[in-house]
């Protein structure tokens, strides 16, 4: 396996596709832009043309040298993994930005879930954002009710952002090619969350115990995960959902009003 592979780091290599990319991203002088994912500076040195201040993390030592042989200014490349980068500390020296702070980049496959976690961990500090993702990630992230990609994450993420599938990309479009389409998503932060949740936690591992087991109907997956069947029943019955409704099929409202009818808190919308 070559290192590359080992990254899961597919380049991008096609002109059109990055135009594509840069429309969407729209950088402008006004812009504070972290990457990650630097790579050959692709697209790193393109938005270092048209942003006000660039901040790219690159991973690969290997690749450090060609991008640091660069010369632009407002162009600053950081050695290190975006994982356990405090991306806090990082942006705190530019804090408060006088323009909007995007977050862009082609993800590895291999962090695209943990990294997106940890996005809506920092959601605070990013108004827009635009990935290149393992097309099957893309949906679940964009994924609505009633559809096979649609699973927690597509909730956490439409309580904060406005996703959009911008364009699909295929393998040929990278190298070394990925054995999957990628596709191109934006995701804009709303004015307001769709609902206040102050025990974000708890609702992020409820939301994982009730697609515990998605061929299970909803009903059992509570009560494997250790809910009361009568409380489960209650809650149903006030929500209008039947017992053979299946994870998928119940839409963000009812998923928030459950939670706190079974966690005995009173629902905030």
């Amino acid at each position: 396996m070559t290192r590359r592979r080992a990254l899961s780091q597919h380049f991008l290599q096609n002109r059109r596709a990055l135009h594509h990319i840069l429309a969407v991203i729209s950088p402008g002088p006004e812009d504070l832009i972290l990457e990650i994912g630097a790579g050959k500076g692709v697209l790193t040195f393109p938005l270092a043309r048209r942003a006000g201040r660039v901040i790219a993390v690159e991973k690969d030592e290997a690749l450090l040298p060609f991008l640091k042989r660069q010369n632009f200014s407002n162009l600053q490349i950081i050695h290190a993994d975006i994982l356990r980068l405090d991306w806090r500390k990082l942006l705190e020296p530019y804090l408060p930005w006088p323009g909007q702070i995007k977050l862009v980049g082609n993800l590895p496959f291999s962090i695209s879930s943990p990294l997106l976690f940890r996005v809506l961990d920092h959601r605070d500090l990013f108004p827009f954002i635009v990935f290149l993702l393992q097309k099957e990630v893309a949906e679940r992230v964009s994924g609505h009710p009633g559809s096979k990609n649609y699973a927690p994450l597509s909730i956490f993420f439409h309580i904060f952002y406005e996703a959009r599938i911008e364009r699909i990309l295929p393998a040929v479009y990278f190298s070394p090619p990925p054995k999957v389409e990628s596709a191109l998503i934006s995701l804009r932060r709303r004015p307001q969350p769709l609902y206040e949740i102050d025990d974000w936690s708890d609702f992020q591992n409820f939301l994982r115990l009730c697609f515990r087991h998605r061929r299970k109907y909803l009903f059992k997956n509570l009560k494997l995960s250790g809910f009361k069947e009568n409380e489960i029943l209650e809650a149903f019955s006030q929500l209008a959902l039947k017992v053979n409704t299946r994870p998928e099929q119940v839409d963000e409202v009812s998923y928030f009003h459950l939670f706190h009818l079974l966690q005995k808190k009173p629902d905030r919308l």
